[in-house]
């Protein structure tokens, strides 16, 4: 087996195959991991984080939001109410008559299900008006160019993981209520999700905007305090907050034990590296074998069996064969059922660890590659035939 400096570039290519790929805008579909382990960096970020907290010790001024945002601590229920009549006042609306509170946004689209008597949405009124309305002052006042600067310094670095974390839980809400997202009962469960101010998960928008005073102040208060809620001309639905929430560090949704989202009232959400998983799938990851892996018919599901057993063991398991070695590394390839084949190379770091031994690195790359130095020169970006070893550092 040859050795590389694995130090330089070709680590930033993706070298754990989860996060870190991700977060740079590279292919997560290859990467690597090290010493027969999969390099899988994960947090359990929003367990029990104390959405009271305004202590902003965060680089970027966005860590007070970034808290509200994946709070999974019980709703401050009066601060909530109290936000939601301000925003009905704000928006120069009657209080509603009642606020009714739910376990989940799932429980809350059910309840509200059975609320004939709601009245009609007020959401516009309240959320998207003074959205719109903030959102074209500070266009006007700071140019395309300055709002655009703007919304990445604030808003936007909270956004895409947010979103995507509200898609997923929608999603759910469809499957669990309507058995899936197409269908006329689909229809009717989405149209009510839209309907939807998003409290905690508003937080992205209100951290570009926020003025001190009016419907913001108000809209603030319940993203502080709770998770979803409907404002209807009657009644507001207010949806408690989660009581568990994993992610990985590209914000995916991610746990390999449990629930990666879990409200109080037992709805939740599975998955691994963001990709949704059966509950139940989750407790045959501690005890797969290559068998196992090869036999499911799944594509995704087994590329999510592979991430957890590792690509370098599942091809030592599998008694893969080499299919190349050079002075780079050992080309390694085994076919899989139904999806591309999994090529890696095998390579020995040059650069000696503290300790004097030389770390062993498995990198995946794409199926065409045939000879190991063509696939460590991808991994550096560039051809086989201009790769040399002095480009590695």
């Amino acid at each position: 087996m040859g050795g590389a400096d694995m130090s330089g570039a070709g680590m930033d290519n993706g070298a754990d195959g989860s996060g870190a790929a991700d977060a740079a805008g590279t292919d997560p579909a290859y990467g690597g991991s090290v010493n027969g382990g999969s390099v899988n960096v994960m947090s359990a970020e929003g367990d029990s984080v104390d959405a009271t907290s305004t202590d902003d010790g965060s680089v970027d001024g966005l860590g007070t939001w970034r808290t509200w945002t994946r709070a999974t601590v019980p709703a401050d229920r009066a601060a909530a109410e109290a936000g939601v009549r301000a925003a009905y006042r704000a928006a120069g609306l009657p209080e509603p008559e009642r606020i009714v509170w739910a376990g989940s946004p799932r429980a809350a689209v059910s309840l509200i299900r059975e609320l004939p008597d709601r009245g009609a949405c007020v959401r516009d009124a309240i959320r998207d008006a003074p959205w719109a309305a903030e959102r074209a002052r500070l266009h006007a006042e700071l140019g395309a160019g300055g709002w655009s600067e703007h919304w990445a310094a604030t808003g936007g670095r909270l956004w895409e993981s947010t979103q995507a974390l509200v898609d997923r839980i929608r999603t759910g809400v469809l499957e669990e209520l309507a058995g899936g997202t197409t269908g006329e009962e689909a229809t009717g469960v989405r149209l009510l999700l839209l309907e939807a101010v998003l409290g905690q998960h508003d937080a992205p928008w209100l951290a570009a905007f926020a003025p001190a005073g009016g419907p913001f102040e108000a809209l603030t208060e319940v993203c502080r305090s709770a998770g979803w809620w409907w404002p209807y001309a009657r009644v507001a639905v207010v949806s408690e907050r989660p009581v568990a929430l994993h992610q990985d560090e590209a914000g995916r949704l991610d746990n390999g034990e449990g629930p990666a989202l879990a409200y109080p009232d037992g709805f939740a959400l599975h998955a691994w590296r963001g990709m949704p998983v059966p509950a139940d799938f989750l407790t045959e990851l501690a005890t797969l074998t290559p068998v196992r892996i090869h036999k499911e018919e799944n594509a995704e599901l087994r590329r999510v069996m592979l991430e957890y057993y590792g690509y370098d063991r599942y091809l030592k398991d599998s008694d893969a064969k080499p299919l190349h070695r050079d002075e780079t590394g050992t080309l390694w390839r085994i076919d899989l059922v139904g999806d591309e084949p999994l090529v890696m190379v095998e390579v020995l770091n040059s650069t000696p660890e503290p300790d004097g031994t030389h770390r062993t690195y498995w990198l995946r790359v794409p199926p065409r590659t045939r000879t190991a130095k063509e696939g460590v020169a991808w991994t550096f970006g560039v051809e086989a035939e201009v790769y040399a070893p002095s480009q590695q550092t």
